[in-house]
């Protein structure tokens, strides 16, 4: 089977590949995201190949066991050899192997769950730091790839650890769900067809992770599919979040808290808040659990225009996460009765949220809703608008999206779900009024003001569209394929 999207990343491989050095990569990201699948298809069939992949909870004997097996089947096919002792001795073997392959093939070291090596007796981290230092990074042929759906170890103990394997990583590779060009293409790989306001839909219930949507029948509803796999008691998905969080990170209780928290706010929650409803202290520890979840695509932290870096707001953008907390899991019991998506799905409060969900979308869409304003070539710095009404000041404001360009004007962005052609009447009109004249009062310089509809189905024409609306971004545009 092709790989399907991930232009940007096989790319990337294929630069590290061509590299005229040794290259120590890591590659990281959420279960089920398709890392190990990548470094396969991209990888496997060129020059000599060692993957091995560790067991976990493993003992060290085991472990060494299973490097035995892949070592003789890449080096001495047919021949079984030895179990190693120990790291150091598996490490001398395999090196004494490498130094016999000239120089102009390449050799690929893969060493997948990475975590699942590295218990805190087997020694695994040291000898690979050693061995690396010593050895292979003089070996130009040589391409060390490490992997690991345990994100927050990968990131604590290779990316932005201060010591040890941080420093003798040469590069590393964020492995982050599908975008809708991606997911379009994904799922027709599937011989599913489905038009892109139900990709739409489906991609704020499972987001863009491969194996999810793999799990789709292409016989049966988008709405079937969705009631089988969170409504049903053995459906896949419906189970799926606690375990998804106990695969990445350790003692994953608070993120799982943290995660709760901060999905009970649409538009964000200031870390000083969260802080407090958690009942926990800043810094420390609990910095360390926000930095995790954003590294993982779970939350996003940003700056509502105008606000200091301590005002720092956080979001949940994780779309699987954002469904299953709001649709699954404070269902007391399971409904019974094949057609409960199908009924929910057409209901107004799932329009009303789907609104909130298909503004997430477009955050993550950024790139692509520029492109279709026609502002490549302009700088951009991306928020969102959020003044509540004061005392002082009658009328508040809150804009999805604001576009603070640096040829002195900004963009306004009203986002809207439809199923239909939205139609902007005189009292949204005069909403939309209301919230352009707050965002000029509070702009740090005066600029001019644009106003641009983002939605599904498009805009109907209208006294007050003419007026207002200078630009329209339809929900074909954010499927544009990215350039690379």
């Amino acid at each position: 089977m092709r790989i399907v999207g991930r232009k940007k990343e096989i790319s990337y491989l294929k630069t590290m590949l061509a590299s005229k050095k040794a290259e120590f990569l890591a590659v990281y990201g959420r279960r089920r995201i398709g890392k190990t699948y990548l470094i396969q298809q991209c990888l496997s069939q060129v020059g000599i190949y060692l993957e091995c992949t560790g067991l976990k909870n493993g003992p060290l004997q085991m472990q060494l066991a299973n490097f035995s097996d892949r070592f003789s089947a890449v080096f001495y096919p047919g021949v079984p050899i030895a179990v190693p002792k120990s790291w150091r001795e598996a490490f001398i073997l395999l090196t004494h192997e490498m130094k016999k392959i000239p120089p102009s093939k390449k050799i690929i070291l893969f060493f997948d769950e990475l975590p699942w090596f590295a218990n805190r007796k087997s020694q695994f981290l040291q000898n690979i730091d050693y061995f690396w230092n010593t050895e292979w990074k003089l070996l130009p042929n040589c391409k060390l790839i490490v992997c690991g759906s345990a994100a927050a170890w990968m990131m604590n103990n290779l990316i932005n650890a201060k010591g040890g394997l941080h420093n003798r990583l040469t590069k590393s590779l964020l492995l982050e769900p599908f975008n809708l060009a991606e997911t379009e293409e994904f799922i027709k790989s599937l011989k599913i067809n489905l038009p892109r306001k139900q990709i739409l839909d489906l991609y704020i219930t499972v987001g863009g992770v491969p194996y999810y949507l793999e799990q789709l029948d292409p016989s049966v509803s988008l709405s079937k599919n969705v009631n089988n796999l969170f409504f049903k008691k053995d459906g896949l998905l419906r189970g799926e979040f606690s375990r998804l969080f106990q695969s990445l990170f350790d003692a994953s209780e608070l993120n799982i808290r943290i995660v709760k928290e901060v999905a009970k706010h649409h538009y964000g929650i200031s870390c000083s808040k969260l802080v407090r409803a958690l009942g926990r202290t800043p810094g420390g520890r609990f910095k360390e659990r926000l930095q995790e979840l954003e590294a993982c695509g779970f939350i996003a932290g940003f700056l509502p225009y105008g606000k200091k870096k301590r005002d720092r707001y956080y979001k949940v953008i994780d779309e699987y996460t954002l469904f299953y907390l709001k649709w699954v899991a404070g269902l007391e019991e399971l409904p019974r009765g094949v057609d409960y998506w199908s009924k929910l799905s057409k209901s107004s409060a799932w329009f009303s949220w789907a609104g909130y969900a298909f503004e997430n979308v477009c955050y993550k869409h950024i790139d692509e809703i520029i492109h279709a304003l026609d502002l490549q070539k302009v700088s951009c710095f991306c928020s969102y608008f959020l003044q509540k009404a004061s005392s002082q000041e009658k009328d508040g404001a809150q804009v999805d999206l604001l576009l603070d360009r640096d040829d002195d004007a900004v963009t306004l962005c009203e986002i809207k779900y439809s199923n239909d052609l939205f139609t902007l009447d005189k009292a949204y009109a005069k909403n939309l009024m209301n919230k352009m004249e707050v965002v000029e009062k509070h702009l740090q310089k005066s600029k001019q003001l644009f106003l641009a509809i983002i939605t599904t189905q498009g805009v109907k024409k209208n006294l007050w569209t003419e007026e207002l609306v200078s630009h329209t971004v339809l929900l074909k545009d954010l499927f544009r394929a990215p350039c690379h």
